[in-house]
């Protein structure tokens, strides 16, 4: 029963075909537009994990290729001629370093070496040119020697101050190696670099190294 307020709407099969096309393309383009969120989330996804990899796979290599500086051990040092009072005339200083080369695929080339012996930082003697090798990775080389004659400038003033300390129970020196280097990976040189080895010694009344000097792992650095 119609009232005189009510006016009534007809609803056409073309209506409601025109709104379930509608429908239909309104869903078909929200699957469209997941499908598509859906795949590019998946590709971030992949490139993300294949740069994860490839980062942790660059860093292994760096690692593993990254030279290590050599081990540098003061082994012996001695003066003999410390355990004597007149023993200037007839000074020697015998010292034996080794260099560890720990780098597991790594060589090194020792283009030059230059030893010197400081006593509060004045230098008394050295050797001006070593010979120069290779070392293989994993390996150790043994640098050893005598320095007597024209390889001391020691006065007879230091040798004074030399007396004077061993009364006090040890004669601290500086040993300084300076060398040239080459790293060597597979068929590919390095640059060169100027190499800095640092070592205190001391020797006690006897004119052999002390213990606590002994075997000591000496203070590398590059300039």
């Amino acid at each position: 029963m119609w009232t005189e307020n009510m006016i009534p709407i007809q609803s056409t099969p073309e209506n409601r075909t025109m709104h379930r096309q509608h429908t239909a393309r309104y869903y078909a383009h929200r699957v469209k537009e997941s499908l598509t969120t859906r795949v590019s989330k998946l590709i971030c996804t992949i490139v993300l994990a294949l740069l994860f990899i490839a980062g942790i796979i660059s860093f292994i290599l760096w690692l593993s290729l990254r030279p290590h500086r050599p081990r540098v051990h003061i082994e012996e040092f001695s003066i003999p001629a410390l355990a004597q009072d007149s023993g200037f005339q007839n000074m020697q200083i015998i010292y034996n370093v080794t260099a560890r080369n720990a780098n597991q695929n790594i060589g090194v080339y020792y283009d030059s070496m230059q030893l010197t012996v400081y006593y509060q930082d004045q230098s008394i003697g050295g050797s001006p040119g070593l010979s120069s090798f290779y070392q293989e990775p994993k390996n150790t080389t043994i640098v050893a020697g005598t320095l007597s004659g024209a390889t001391l400038t020691v006065t007879s003033e230091r040798w004074q101050q030399f007396m004077a300390a061993r009364s006090q129970g040890q004669v601290v020196f500086r040993l300084d190696v300076v060398s040239v280097i080459r790293f060597k990976i597979s068929s590919w040189d390095s640059k060169h670099h100027k190499m800095h080895v640092d070592c205190p010694v001391g020797v006690g009344a006897d004119g052999l190294i002390l213990p606590i000097y002994k075997d000591k792992r000496c203070p590398v650095y590059f300039s």
